[in-house]
């Protein structure tokens, strides 16, 4: 059977609500009582319920986070980042593979608010009006992470997506390359198609470079359609000599498809990749890539979570992170 706190006053002959001021850690206890009732906790075995605990404080200590692709590296990364603030504010972790899918999606939300959560955090790709609905409906705080929402009225940590777009394109463009192609992720993915590419768009006009669609190709940021990417880019003509991947799978699997081709990198091909993962750097030539403190934006995330949900004040909701370029070997 399961020991209650019932149970433990008796054995330790104090009131049930001085067994829950010692649970709950309440400095109002003489800290021989404290002592015995600890004894008596230990020897019972008693495991304060979590549950009943939420539903006397309407606090239940879990948080809800909902990723698309558990098995991604770029999202393994952010959750690492929102796990560590979690557990060092006390927080435990509900975590929900998504698959990117707005029906799923909505319904994790909804199952997470009926578990009790205390806040969600949320990664998704495309945050239609139908996700900004329920969020501002939501009973609890949410705060996006790595995913954008542009009226923002979400509160969100991101980095600027399109201007470190622009920094990669132009990048290759002060070295003198005058073909450069970009490999985005969905383009019916506002980060994509209104940051990432917009930023490429940006840099060719300020160098007076024309735009060309043949080097634009859609990706859905897996290392397979790196290879089918690097596979178009070969039949352009002029061919690119510079390539601009928005994962760092899509990069792997360009630089592995060029190089079965009998192409070279950098020679052939320069390549810089968009997250700077571990993979990155389990490639050779190691990646050259747009650096996204992507621990750092699941760790802010969270600790904007645990403000909102404790009510503190917060200075900005709308969170934008510093990015830089490493270079690394696949360019010159």
């Amino acid at each position: 059977m399961n020991v209650t706190i019932y149970d433990v006053a008796r054995e330790a002959n104090v009131s049930m609500a001085t067994v829950s001021r010692v649970v709950n850690g309440n400095p109002n206890v003489k800290p021989a009582t404290r002592k015995k009732v600890m004894e008596v906790i230990d020897r019972l075995g008693y495991r304060p319920n979590a549950v009943a605990r939420g539903l006397a404080s309407k606090k239940t200590t879990t948080v809800g986070v909902i990723i698309p692709d558990i098995s991604s590296t770029f999202f393994a990364e952010l959750a690492r980042g929102i796990e560590d603030i979690a557990t060092m504010y006390k927080y435990n972790i509900i975590l929900s593979n998504s698959d990117q899918n707005i029906e799923k999606e909505l319904h994790l939300l909804n199952t997470m608010l009926g578990k009790q959560v205390d806040g969600i955090v949320f990664m998704g790709g495309n945050i239609t009006s139908e996700h900004v609905e329920e969020f501002e409906k939501s009973p609890v705080p949410i705060v996006l992470s790595g995913s954008i929402e542009e009226t923002g009225k979400i509160p969100s940590v991101n980095i600027n997506y399109e201007q470190a777009s622009f920094d990669a394109t132009k990048s290759f463009i002060e070295k003198g390359h005058k073909d450069v192609a970009i490999v985005v992720g969905p383009l019916r993915e506002p980060i994509n198609k209104e940051k990432k590419l917009a930023g490429y768009k940006r840099a060719l006009e300020e160098a007076e470079m024309s735009y060309r669609e043949e080097l634009v190709v859609e990706g859905d940021y897996t290392y397979d359609s790196g290879i089918e990417a690097l596979e178009k880019l070969i039949e352009a003509n002029p061919r690119p000599t510079a390539i601009f991947a928005g994962s760092d799978e899509m990069a792997l699997g360009i630089v592995h498809g060029a190089e079965d081709k009998g192409f070279n990198i950098p020679k052939d091909f320069e390549v810089i990749s968009s997250d700077n993962t571990r993979l990155a750097l389990m490639v050779r030539p190691q990646l050259t890539s747009v650096v996204q403190p992507l621990y750092d934006i699941g760790a802010v995330a969270m600790r904007l979570l645990t403000k909102l949900m404790n009510k503190e004040s917060v200075d900005e909701q709308i969170v934008v992170l510093p990015h830089r370029i490493e270079e690394r070997s696949s360019t010159k």
